[in-house]
């Protein structure tokens, strides 16, 4: 029987971090021969210049920056209700995106867990065929099983499963479900479509197939776990070289020692506090440093010839040349420091954050501090030793041999497109 043609849609939100990974994938997919458009925010335009991956962009920038320009977007509590705000715009805007591909062969949404709600009614509205959800971090994906954060909070291995599911009953009916289920019913009820009751639940029940973008070595599958899934890797662009640095890095690199590496994330433009600190510790401790935010106003003013303030690097290419990398425990970033072999001090300020940072401790690579509770002495502290530790310059240099000299997505796309083409046919997609 031929095999049904397809046309991949991927759909990411978020920041630069979002989008990069499910780039390296519609890459991947296009790579393969098969159809691919990719959709995001029009914000992150620039990002698909010369990427050959035809690009439908939702919503203007000044949406976009709006959301990003609101302090509470970084908050462990307020962060959540601040991003579904617009929620309900945010999903009108993936459906529209979703119905104006012209697409003669059958569609098939790759979507950020996010998405997957604006992709679940255009589906059953008739615009595309499956729905394939991918998870770029482990924390996306409720469990009960251990490890188990919720936000900031670590739950102890010895608290029983009741309680456990307990506990995800509560933080889905009083946290997460009153600001979210109503956005997407609104979106759902002028298209008659029936009412959902819970965002995690209806992610996970509306894919066709998961995917994790993380190596099974940094996160194991749990029993909970939505199936089928596909569990894959960091999808890290390939390394980069220091041939794009500026004049002043090149210089400030080969000046002395190698430098304690700072960004709290491309998203993050309220990071004041970060760099205040972060300028007090190395200060403290009398080491080099790297400041890295396209937003120069988070950065003190005066800075001492022993530190250097870029707007952006490719971690890539400078990672290899630091001696910590001290982020926000995003998933991109912190894979790209396990990558080079660097120790991190991961300083979580919300989200996915928190989790990452405690499997990076777990794994020996680094440390965690909570952003709220960073303090000059304690920062100079751990930044000691991350720095002197011969164990975990040891333990970083066996993560970095996980990785391959080059990153290749064929593997994961391939498993993809075999898996949603077995669905398709009619027959399992396991």
């Amino acid at each position: 029987m031929t095999e049904p043609e397809r046309h991949y849609l991927v759909i990411t939100m978020g920041s630069t971090g979002d989008v990069l990974p499910f780039m390296r994938v519609a890459s991947g997919l296009q790579a393969l021969g098969r159809s691919v458009t990719f959709i995001t925010h029009s914000y992150h335009a620039p990002l698909l210049e010369g990427s050959a991956l035809p690009f439908v962009g939702v919503g203007t920038d000044d949406e976009y920056l709006r959301i990003i320009a609101n302090p509470n977007l970084w908050d462990p509590k307020k962060g959540f209700p601040a991003l579904m705000a617009s929620y309900r715009v945010l999903l009108e805007q993936i459906i529209g995106a979703i119905e104006a591909v012209p697409a003669p062969a059958r569609k098939v949404a790759i979507a950020h867990p996010l998405a997957v709600p604006g992709a679940a009614i255009a589906r059953e509205c008739g615009s595309i065929e499956s729905i394939v959800a991918a998870y770029l971090a482990p924390s996306n994906l409720r469990t009960c099983h251990d490890p188990l954060t919720m936000g900031p909070l670590a739950i102890p291995r010895w608290v029983p499963m009741a309680v456990r599911r307990a506990l995800w009953r509560h933080a889905q009916a009083s946290w997460i479900d009153p600001v979210a289920v109503a956005q997407i019913n609104a979106a759902r009820a002028p298209r008659d479509l029936p009412n959902v009751h819970s965002l995690l639940t209806h992610i996970a029940g509306a894919a066709d197939l998961s995917v994790t973008l993380f190596p099974s070595w940094f996160a194991p599958a749990v029993p909970d776990w939505p199936r089928p899934m596909i569990s894959g890797q960091f999808p890290l662009r390939a390394p980069a070289t220091g041939a794009g640095f500026d004049e002043r890095l090149s210089a400030f690199l080969d000046a002395g020692d190698k430098p304690l590496v700072f960004t709290p994330g491309t998203g993050n433009i309220h990071a004041a506090d970060f760099f205040a600190c972060a300028l007090a510790a190395v200060t403290r401790i009398k080491r080099r440093a790297v400041f890295l935010t396209r937003e120069r106003a988070q950065v003190p003013a005066q800075l001492p010839a022993s530190v250097l303030w870029q707007p952006y690097v490719q971690l890539s290419a400078l990672l290899p040349r630091a001696a910590v990398l001290i982020h926000h425990g995003g998933i991109g970033t912190m894979a790209e420091a396990l990558r080079a072999g660097t120790p991190q001090l991961v300083t979580p300020f919300a989200w996915d954050q928190f989790d990452n940072g405690a499997r990076v401790a777990a794994l020996g690579a680094g440390m965690v501090t909570p952003a709220k509770r960073l303090r000059p002495r304690t920062m100079a502290k751990h930044l000691e030793a991350l720095a002197t530790s011969a164990a975990i310059g040891e333990r970083c240099a066996q993560l970095a041999a996980h990785f391959p000299p080059r990153p290749d997505a064929s593997g994961i796309c391939m498993e993809i497109d075999r898996l949603v083409g077995a669905t398709m046919a009619g027959g399992a997609a396991c």
